[in-house]
């Protein structure tokens, strides 16, 4: 046997040295990505993102708990989501008068009582009626509202990062949420009051994120143009000299757009300038010229993505069923838990993204969220889909479509909307999330019953089953 010589030995270490550098190179990708990122920020906006938003998915997993059989599960979404509709329509052009921190004290007191309210209520099944459940449905519901218009316009202050944080935690909301309250209800045996008096206390962190994690001094500092959020967040003594080189690098890379990666200007939104001396009409006036500047790049495609994926989750997901024992399932009513699960897992994913990847085009993934629909709707009527494995794919990328649309919208208008009219934009926009859910509730009810009657005229009647 010949001795074994150097090419020989480095071919044997050269797989190794070979992952060695891909490992290096991803790890050096990462640093680059969150290069200038406060951990602080992004942990606290990524907890205002979970805990602003967990509350609204445990009220939608306990609708059942909550109204009963009998009552339609839809009450339950509207009443979730028109309060905080209302909020995002009319707050943006009053809410800049109150302080964050008096805003975050109000939306903690309204969700930890709308969430009392709606565990001590009485059961159906102890002949309680649904008025008081949806009363502190509501109080959350303004809650959750006032908190993402009030939130995501405070990324404003807090640069890209915070933006990405914010998303990634509305994301994680769908499955902490859905996830904690099938554990506790399903697997745990406990009951639902005590699990909804356990998430009464979710709002607290909220609280804690706002005024001990977050670095406040940014806003106590803060100029109208976001130029001393640098020194702020990391409790640095600059100089006028210091601070005024970093804040032109600041102006530099907001130029560029989220980490640098965006090459749209703000050729698709005139600025619309506010004289500080103005009169609160003249104010309102303006707003509302700001507010039609935002409608058509950036609103109607997070409008019409929300319309559709809600339609899809309420409306049709109910009956897109399959014979048991095709499935991995032992009952119909698993099918729609399992879906919501799959669809919060794409948006989970998707609302992390905007560090590594960018939409800059909003209405082409919002054109293909309503292909998904018109494809899911055909199939509930004819059938054409032979297992349910590929309706996992479908929903899976239906929650990449809408987590990508959302995060992104926001991340545009950060990168094309001038400074001075930026906050008021991004809390403006978040109305159109909501309004795409409440359209979507009310399509989404008729449209379940419609397709269920059509499967059984034509001889399938799982739907009746769940």
């Amino acid at each position: 046997m010949p001795p074994r010589g150097p090419s020989d030995d480095a071919r044997m270490f050269s797989p190794n040295v070979s992952s060695m550098s891909t490992r290096t190179s991803i790890c050096d990708r990462l640093r680059g990505v969150f290069h200038g990122a406060d951990p602080r920020v992004c942990v606290a906006f990524w907890l205002f993102g979970l805990v602003n938003n967990v509350l609204y998915v445990i009220l939608l997993s306990a609708a059942l708990d909550l109204v009963g059989p009998d009552v339609p599960k839809g009450v339950v979404l509207l009443a979730d989501i028109i309060p905080s509709f209302g909020t995002k329509l009319i707050a943006p052009y009053f809410i800049h008068v109150v302080p964050y921190s008096m805003r975050v004290i109000i939306f903690v007191f309204l969700s930890v009582v709308g969430m009392l309210v709606v565990a001590m209520s009485p059961s159906y099944t102890d002949g309680g009626t649904i008025s008081s459940k949806l009363a502190g449905i509501v109080l959350a519901s303004l809650s959750a509202g006032g908190g993402e218009l009030s939130f995501v316009g405070l990324t404003h202050f807090y640069g890209p990062f915070s933006l990405a944080a914010w998303g990634s935690g509305t994301g994680a909301a769908g499955l902490v949420g859905a996830g904690a309250y099938a554990l506790a209800t399903s697997t745990m045996g406990v009951s639902v009051r005590a699990t909804l008096l356990a998430s009464a206390i979710l709002p607290a962190i909220m609280a804690l994120s706002f005024f001990v994690v977050l670095p406040r001094a940014a806003l106590q500092t803060h100029s109208s143009t976001g130029d001393g959020y640098i020194a702020a967040a990391r409790g640095d003594e600059l100089d006028e000299d210091e601070l005024n080189d970093e804040s032109h690098e600041i102006e530099r890379g907001e130029e560029e757009g989220l980490l640098g990666v965006s090459d749209h200007l703000a050729d698709t939104y005139k600025p619309v300038h506010i004289n500080e001396s103005s009169s609160w009409w003249a104010r309102f006036r303006a707003n509302l010229r700001r507010l039609k500047g935002l409608f058509f790049p950036f609103m109607l495609p997070l409008l019409l993505v929300y319309i559709a994926e809600y339609v899809i989750n309420q409306g049709v997901s109910p009956t897109l069923l399959f014979p048991l024992y095709t499935t991995p399932f032992e009952n119909f009513r698993a099918f729609y838990p399992a879906y919501n699960a799959i669809y919060q897992a794409g948006v989970f994913i998707s609302r992390s993204s905007t560090p590594f990847f960018r939409v800059h085009h909003l209405y082409l993934p919002s054109f293909l969220q309503i292909l998904n629909l018109v494809f899911l709707t055909l199939h509930s009527m004819f059938n054409f889909i032979p297992n349910v494995y590929l309706v996992f794919a479908v929903i899976f990328w239906e929650g990449l479509l809408g987590g990508l649309v959302y995060v992104n919208t926001f991340a545009e208008i950060s990168d094309r909307v001038p400074k001075e009219d930026r906050e008021f934009s991004l809390g403006a926009t978040t109305v159109s999330d909501s309004a795409g859910i409440c359209i979507a509730g009310f399509l989404s009810m008729p449209w379940e019953v419609l397709l269920c009657r059509w499967q059984l005229s034509h001889g399938r009647d799982y739907c009746r089953q769940v």
